[in-house]
């Protein structure tokens, strides 16, 4: 779950969502009688900010953390507010994580050229990379790192013809994704 202040309120829905999985949202079905069967249900939560999302499903959890809030523009060293993010992140799979690997992606917005975007989507995953395997040198997971730069947008860098701040905003990010306890 979030650690944050901002975020406490919508971990407890999570939580409220999580006691009651048939109104939760989202899920396949599989019908073996009148009642069915649900499976591979998925929440989604994002933080009053918008700095920070968490997408969970039974086996999984995916922590995604805007740029902004990580690193300065063109940069790849983590600010102060960066390593406090990365700590609840690191407590949040100090307690629930099932060990193995925890992926760590970055990515940019469609500012700057394609492979200047890719070098710096590494480049920043690395350095969250570093900053996690030092919070959590005392469990057992391993890292993988990979940068997608600009390929994988979550939402249009360009709308109806014209830059969108906002959005490109959302594009810059590193997402960490960890097995969870079953």
């Amino acid at each position: 779950m979030f650690r944050s202040p901002s975020t406490r309120a919508s971990a407890a829905v999570l939580a409220a969502l999580a006691a009651v999985p048939l109104l939760a949202g989202p899920a396949k079905a599989q019908s073996e009688d009148a009642a069915g069967v649900v499976e591979d249900l998925h929440f989604f939560v994002e933080s009053l900010d918008g700095t920070e999302t968490e997408e969970r499903s039974e086996t999984e959890v995916t922590v995604t953390l805007t740029s902004d809030v990580l690193f300065d523009v063109d940069e790849s060293d983590l600010t102060a507010e960066a390593r406090d993010r990365l700590a609840s992140v690191a407590e949040q799979i100090r307690s629930e994580g099932a060990g193995g690997v925890v992926t760590i992606a970055g990515h940019t917005d469609d500012q700057a050229g394609d492979s200047y975007n890719q070098d710096l989507s590494e480049r920043r995953a690395e350095s969250v990379r570093a900053e996690l395997a030092g919070q959590l040198s005392d469990v057992d997971v391993s890292f993988e790192t990979v940068g997608h730069g600009e390929t994988q947008p979550r939402v249009p860098n360009i709308v109806d013809g014209q830059p969108n701040d906002e959005n490109r905003g959302k594009n810059r990010r590193v997402e960490i994704t960890y097995d969870v306890q079953q």
